[in-house]
């Protein structure tokens, strides 16, 4: 299947910026646009939610000039669909206002939201953590997926990038991008090899001049290696990762943390304010982020990782078909 125009053309690589609750915000979204790859955030961000109208306005005003003659790369906005999200409605008809190109739903899927946002040209990609859920929204209304696999920052799932994507690729050939621990250009296109379309980044984002994190939040992104992650749905109610450092200053054995009820979710901005504020989140991708830079440069680098990736394996595959297999 064709990728819809706004996923086409625009992109330097295939790739979507995800939504890092508190820390995306303007200046980060349109550094992201301006490096080449979909640029996104929470709609939660803007606090208070008159304050959506504002971020939007000035996201779209700023990406409408072109860059050394080309546009931008297209901008997303992440909804919380979980009923415990107040704001929703209102939020998604400020969305609908300004004819946000892509937008990116989770934690339920809504027909009702999907239809809006097509009911001006606007596509919708929803995040999943498994194939039931998968086929949830694909049956909803949702024109693509977000496969959120073990390792990825925040609320995540526990399958195997390979098994979630081979599974969903047996039924949906539409808009498809791989989460988890993706923090190379090599896993940007791994996630191609895969099967999906592209790669969904976050936590190397973290550690960038223009994300709104705590500068020792930064620094723990770079000092930061796969074995600092934990896993817990203690703080919201989901089960996400997290940097151990974090848990063990909020006064907090990060082995034996406790079992949350699921059924309390709360998805609110106050609520999680804080549960991402002092409990940091992060994917086990970040022992590929050695220093804080600008978003142009870390998409630089992932764009150059990305290009030597495909010479390695176009030159592998040469190699291969050069020595036939013996008889």
């Amino acid at each position: 299947m064709t990728l819809p125009a706004v996923l086409q053309g625009r992109l330097r690589l295939p790739m979507i910026a995800a939504p890092l609750f508190i820390i995306s915000h303007p200046p980060l979204v349109v550094a992201q646009c301006r490096a080449g790859i979909v640029g996104s955030f929470p709609a939660l961000n803007a606090r208070p939610a008159e304050q959506l109208d504002n971020w939007l306005s000035e996201i779209g005003e700023t990406l409408s000039q072109p860059i050394d003659g080309r546009r931008p790369a297209p901008f997303a906005v992440n909804q919380i669909v979980h009923r415990s999200n107040k704001r929703l409605e209102a939020d998604l008809a400020v969305c609908v206002r300004h004819k946000v190109p892509i937008v990116i739903t989770s934690l339920g899927a809504v027909e009702e939201v999907n239809q809006a946002v097509h009911s001006y040209g606007g596509i919708v990609l929803h995040d999943v953590i498994n194939d039931r859920f998968a086929h949830k929204a694909i049956e909803k209304g949702a024109d693509g997926l977000v496969a959120v696999a073990a390792g990825a920052g925040g609320h995540a799932g526990t399958l195997s990038p390979f098994a979630l994507v081979s599974e969903i690729r047996q039924w949906f050939d539409g808009p498809l991008f791989l989460s988890g621990a993706i923090a190379t250009g090599g896993g940007v296109l791994a996630a191609q090899a895969a099967g999906a379309d592209g790669a969904y980044v976050g936590s190397a984002f973290i550690a960038t001049d223009e994300a709104r994190a705590d500068e020792a939040y930064k620094g723990a992104i770079v000092d930061g290696y796969a074995k600092d992650i934990v896993y817990s749905n203690l703080f919201t109610g989901v089960h996400g990762n997290y940097l151990r450092a974090s848990i063990e200053k909020a006064g907090l054995d990060p082995d034996h943390l406790p079992e949350s009820d699921p059924s309390q979710m709360d998805m609110n901005a106050d609520a999680g304010a804080k549960a991402w504020r002092d409990i940091w989140g992060s994917g086990q991708g970040i022992g590929a982020v050695t220093a804080v830079v600008p978003t142009s440069q870390l998409v630089d680098r992932l764009a150059r990782e990305y290009d030597d990736a495909r010479r390695r394996v176009l030159g592998s595959a040469a190699a291969i078909a050069a020595s036939p297999l013996p008889a």
